[in-house]
């Protein structure tokens, strides 16, 4: 008994081992992609990540996936702030938006929390979207973040629903599509190429939703200005 009771805990402890250590193999991974694709661009190969993450590139597919996975993971490190891909109703911004009480301080806040991701994940967006047009991999993991974003504005419209400043007239699912149209990387790249900045982008959509989306009771001396015209070029 005794020495079945020692394999049993061997076995247990190298299985242990084995997943501590695949899970750093993922995360040097998920870090390498993270960090080359946001300063590199869609460009980057998975060679190079392999050979930043210090480890092959089969590892790399069997770890997490071939470009499209791991382009996916990477924008949902950043939308994240964290190391590791995670839900969006985790994403600190996500849980501000969720705690505020009113319905201009919910859209001022994801607004701004746009402008700064909408930089970084919005040509990689992009370049899936391309990448898409010739490779079914890419295509389906374009529809994949389409669809899913499409959720998580629903769940947003929901949200500002509660604050009871939602304008009549609209349905939730309305709300989540004028959200959904005006927040994607197609909307802001459109602008990026006029001379907007991210700030300005940022002012836009909170002036935009406030106007279009809540009651003009809701409104108070706080309600977002419109963005100051982009430089010429």
């Amino acid at each position: 008994m005794c020495l079945m009771a020692r394999e049993v805990n061997t076995r247990a402890y190298r299985s242990a081992v084995r997943t501590a250590q695949a899970a750093a193999t993922r995360g040097a991974i998920l870090a390498a992609a993270r960090d080359l694709f946001t300063t590199e661009g869609y460009g980057c190969t998975v060679s190079r990540i392999a050979d930043r993450a210090g480890v092959a590139v089969d590892t790399v597919y069997a770890s997490v996936g071939r470009k499209p996975a791991l382009v996916r993971a990477a924008i949902d490190m950043v939308l994240g702030d964290a190391d590791q891909p995670i839900p969006a109703a985790e994403r600190g911004y996500v849980q501000r938006i969720h705690a505020a009480a009113g319905g201009t301080e919910k859209i001022g806040i994801y607004a701004r929390a746009l402008a700064e991701l909408l930089p970084v994940v919005a040509p990689l967006q992009e370049a899936l979207r391309e990448a898409g047009k010739t490779d079914p991999e890419c295509a389906q993991a374009w529809t994949d973040l389409v669809e899913r974003r499409a959720g998580n504005m629903l769940r947003f419209a929901q949200d500002l629903r509660g604050t009871g400043h939602t304008r009549s007239g609209l349905s939730d699912q309305q709300v989540a599509d004028i959200v959904w149209s005006t927040n994607s990387a197609e909307y802001f790249l459109l602008l990026t190429q006029r001379g907007w900045t991210p700030e300005q982008f940022g002012a836009h959509l909170a002036d935009l939703w406030t106007r279009t989306l809540l009651d003009p009771t809701a409104w108070t001396s706080s309600s977002p200005t419109r963005p100051s015209t982009p430089a010429s070029h």
